[in-house]
């Protein structure tokens, strides 16, 4: 049976403090009303029956994600009781499914990102499930057709596209993965052709995934076989909690996909993007005459430009003058402002704000 793992467990806290800790970027209502989990779902909702949804997040989010996804059945909302990366999270997902349906499908996707149109995605996932069930060995990755030399992404090599019976997209073969580069190595994959942004989605067999973490990540396997033993018995979380702590932090591409043969790749020619940060609104939300991106209910700007003005708060008003490339980010409880060029920094300035107010503003 088909699967897909929508993996929503990030913080964001480069959105902060609009994304907490209890409260992560995929649930804020920054497009339209709308959460970046709700987009998600309805993407695969024409793929998907709802009881073949799950969602992977931590503990912390639980409660949120439910009341995002009210059709989404209670179960299929996993909580890993500790933050293990992706290696961990899929990991964990698989053992039960195999549980279950040792021949089980999986589609994984992540919450924070946008896609258009849906339609691409949804092709291409399509294709990716038809060509693991005629090659079960074989694990499929999303490459996204790159629209500039970011060094902020990963890149995929993508090599021999080939047409596959019962497929729309061609088949790539993977020859490599590769870290962020520098700006001049990020101009010379582009220049190749033959580099896509990693996209962090993925096509797959449980079984298959399993195994080449069994392979390339042996310290991996007594946790999962330990937790899918006691999944649905009276024990299951109490084994949860103990083993799944012992599985390596580690994502899955440097567990398994940089070191895995029989990776294929379609590629995605979309508006995609990861939703990280401030800067990132500038390419989903219209500007205004003076370049500034606004999402607020009421906002007042005088002889302001180039600026990022948030706030979900649809009565609050936001009254600024003069601002030039600057971030004004309000929250019931903690409002940021800083330069455009400083945002960066917010991982240093939450570690004050952790040394002097405590977990109180996180």
């Amino acid at each position: 049976m088909d699967y897909a793992v929508i993996m929503a467990g990030g913080s964001g806290k480069r959105l902060w403090p609009l994304s907490r800790e209890k409260r992560p970027k995929q649930v804020l209502k920054l497009l339209d009303g709308e959460t970046l989990l709700c987009r998600c779902f309805e993407r695969l909702r024409p793929i998907f029956d709802a009881r073949n949804i799950i969602v992977m997040t931590n503990a912390g989010y639980v409660d949120i994600v439910r009341e995002n996804l009210t059709e989404l059945p209670y179960d299929n909302v996993i909580a890993e009781p500790a933050v293990r990366d992706t290696a961990g999270a899929i990991g964990l997902v698989s053992t039960i499914l195999a549980k279950y349906d040792p021949d089980a499908t999986i589609a994984v996707v992540t919450a924070d990102q946008i896609i258009k149109p849906a339609e691409v995605i949804q092709q291409a996932i399509r294709d990716a499930l038809v060509f693991v069930k005629n090659n079960p060995e074989n694990m499929i990755t999303f490459g996204i057709q790159p629209t500039f030399a970011s060094t902020l992404l990963g890149y995929i090599k993508c090599v021999d596209a080939q047409k596959y019976p019962g497929c729309d997209n061609k088949i790539y073969s993977v020859e490599a993965f590769r870290e962020k580069p520098d700006e001049e190595r990020a101009k010379e994959y582009i220049d190749t052709g033959r580099y896509f942004w990693n996209s962090g989605m993925f096509v797959w067999k449980a079984k298959t995934i399993l195994n080449n973490l069994a392979k390339f990540l042996p310290e991996s396997s007594e946790p999962l076989a330990k937790i899918q033993a006691a999944w649905d018995s009276p024990n299951q979380q109490q084994v949860l909690a103990e083993w799944f702590v012992k599985m390596p932090k580690i994502s899955i591409d440097y567990a398994v996909m940089e070191k895995a043969e029989k990776v294929y790749a379609i590629k995605l020619d979309c508006q995609w993007l990861d939703m990280g940060s401030f800067a990132a609104l500038a390419d989903i939300i219209t500007s205004d005459d003076a370049r500034n991106i606004v999402v607020a209910g009421v906002s007042e700007l005088l002889d302001c430009r180039n600026s990022i003005i948030v706030t979900e708060d649809e009565g609050h008003l936001i009254a600024a003058i003069g601002l030039d490339n600057m971030v004004v980010a309000h929250s019931p409880d903690a409002t940021l402002v800083c330069p455009l060029n400083q945002a960066h920094r917010l991982k240093e300035l939450l570690e004050l704000v952790e040394q002097r107010s405590g977990e109180k503003f996180l």
